[in-house]
């Protein structure tokens, strides 16, 4: 549930911090932009650290870095808050590739139902954190401590994972998963680089494309609402709505494509239904953007396939840490553009159209690279 609300949060008061701190549109473009980096970076970074300390503490470890970020980045002006970001998101990066190296080793027969639970409660995060954004700037009396209050999510999320972890570990005598959850991935042998297998790039454009929109429409999709006639508040609920509708599909739909040899099925329906949205946004956003909001929050839900396809193309917990890395790091270092190019299409056009023409794109390239990583192969 960490792993959202310091993306998600942003949006509904974007635009009070940046006049709040004198600060430019091109700077809420980067604002936006600094998650993908940071999980591009730290996520290439994951499998080395979970070596050297386990995946277990580096996920405790990701959790302290997140909640530190959360602070640091409300104290000051633009630029401390650009590094806080920076800072809060390469905890979020590490927990995003380790976490389903956790799911894979531990419950390797239910990999698709865990996937699915983990994905609904991040999803849940993400609509949390849009959702009571505004209404904690209004409570608490300012867009800072509605960021700021975000970190004691981190420090009970930290709490309970080291109980957890301990009890765990003792439970299982330091063998079995446990032992993988404190050793970290074992050494892959030599000659076997992710960057040689075709597949594994396949995964990667498929993960690219998808966080390419998702951090698209997390960081503007409140600013095109608003400008297409919605109320803040009502902007914030619907970007809430967004994510909280891909829960209940992330808690079903990753259980039932696991269980077939091929998710191609799946992968191409979803993302049919958030490039309607999308197509909906640019031609007619006035008409229904309720409706085009929902159909953009199922496209997004493809996101809980993603992960899924990551453990099922992988054979082994080492595998899966690697394909993850390498789709985690390199997918977010090419979404890292999307908000970036999103805001400055906008700037120099003065309106919607060319970015959402843009996103039409690239939605497509998701659905072809996502058909392809859907069927039944291995690394």
């Amino acid at each position: 549930m960490n792993l959202r609300p310091a993306i998600t949060s942003v949006g509904p008061v974007l635009d009070k911090a940046r006049d709040a701190m004198g600060a430019s549109t091109t700077w809420a473009g980067l604002l936006t932009t600094v998650p993908g980096l940071c999980f591009a970076v730290a996520g290439l970074a994951a499998p080395w650290l979970s070596r050297r300390l386990g995946i277990g503490p580096a996920v405790g470890t990701a959790m302290g870095v997140l909640g530190v970020g959360l602070v640091v980045r409300v104290l000051d002006g633009p630029f401390l808050m650009l590094g806080g970001t920076l800072v809060a998101c390469s905890g979020i990066a590490l927990a995003n590739v380790l976490i389903p190296v956790v799911v894979k080793d531990s419950f390797p027969l239910r990999i698709g139902l865990m996937t699915g639970i983990y994905t609904a409660a991040l999803q849940g995060g993400g609509a949390l954190g849009a959702g009571l954004s505004p209404l904690l700037d209004n409570a608490l009396g300012g867009w800072r401590w509605s960021l700021a209050g975000w970190a004691v999510l981190a420090v009970l999320a930290l709490g309970l994972w080291a109980v957890a972890y301990r009890h765990h570990a003792r439970r299982r005598g330091g063998s079995g998963a446990a032992a993988r959850l404190s050793s970290g991935a074992q050494r892959r042998p030599a000659g076997t680089s992710m960057l040689r297998s075709g597949l594994a790039w396949t995964v990667t454009v498929f993960f690219g494309g998808q966080a390419f929109l998702a951090y698209i429409m997390l960081g503007w999709l409140p600013l095109v609402l608003m400008d297409a006639g919605v109320s803040r508040p009502a902007a914030a609920m619907l970007v809430g709505a967004v994510s909280l509708v891909a829960v209940p599909i992330s808690l079903v739909v990753p259980a039932m494509a696991a269980r077939r040899g091929s998710q191609t099925g799946w992968i191409v329906l979803l993302g049919l239904v958030g490039l309607l949205g999308v197509v909906g946004l640019m031609v007619a956003p006035r008409a229904a953007p309720v409706l085009w909001a929902l159909f953009v929050g199922i496209g997004m839900s493809v996101f809980s396939l993603v992960l899924t396809v990551i453990a099922l193309r992988a054979r082994t917990g080492e595998d899966t840490a690697r394909l993850s890395g390498m789709a985690q790091g390199i997918g977010y270092l090419l979404a890292a553009l999307g908000p970036f190019l999103f805001g400055l299409l906008h700037d120099v056009t003065g309106g919607w159209t060319v970015p959402f023409a843009m996103m039409t794109v690239v939605y497509l390239a998701q659905i072809i690279a996502g058909a392809r990583a859907g069927r039944p192969r291995y690394i």
